[in-house]
């Protein structure tokens, strides 16, 4: 049985590592999507989308475009940027970066969807495609409760506060220690009379 194991693992092995060598010399498009959601003074959210685009290959990857049309226009609105973008080449080992904002016009919770990378092989007549990592689900416009003031200070006062007594106290007897006090000045200045 572990022979057989051992049989399939090399044959997978071989496999894994001749279509790796026919495909050396070809871009590899990985891509990360962010967003976070920020809420505004008069209430509105916003959505700052932005999208790394790496080429982890060994090529050029020619005709690059980011299209990111998962933001539905009845939920969100382009604030500013655009969704799609193209580029003339990402070189081996190049980095690509676009970001855009939005408006969140309706609550709820929002799953967006991959944004999609086409590119040009110049040894291949077909466009290739890659995706970007999905988001997380987006809470848009939801009910917070809002943020009271010197939470985070409490927070700090909890978790580092013995700390702080301690260095305190410490620092105090430092000083008490190395500034002379008036009473002694003034006996050492009686015994030299």
């Amino acid at each position: 049985m572990a022979r057989s194991y051992l049989i399939f693992g090399l044959i997978s092995l071989l496999l894994v590592s001749s279509s790796l060598g026919s495909s050396v010399d070809v871009p590899f498009i990985v891509a990360h999507k962010r967003a976070s959601l920020t809420r505004l003074k008069s209430g509105a959210e916003h959505v700052s989308v932005s999208v790394d685009i790496y080429n982890q290959g060994s090529s050029t990857a020619y005709d690059v475009i980011l299209t990111d049309d998962s933001w539905p226009q009845d939920l969100f609105e382009v604030v500013s940027g655009n969704t799609s973008i193209s580029w003339e080449r990402l070189d081996a080992g190049g980095l690509l970066m676009h970001s855009f904002e939005l408006e969140g016009k309706a609550k709820g919770l929002f799953y967006g969807a991959p944004a999609v990378i086409t590119f040009r092989i110049p040894t291949k007549a077909a466009l290739q495609e890659a995706y970007s990592t999905p988001i997380l689900p987006l809470d848009v416009l939801a009910d917070r409760p809002p943020e009271k003031k010197f939470e985070w200070a409490k927070k700090l006062l909890a978790k580092y506060g013995s700390l702080l007594s301690v260095i305190s106290i410490m620092v105090l007897f430092v000083y008490l220690i190395s500034t002379p006090s008036k009473s002694s000045a003034a006996k050492g200045s009686k015994k030299k009379r």
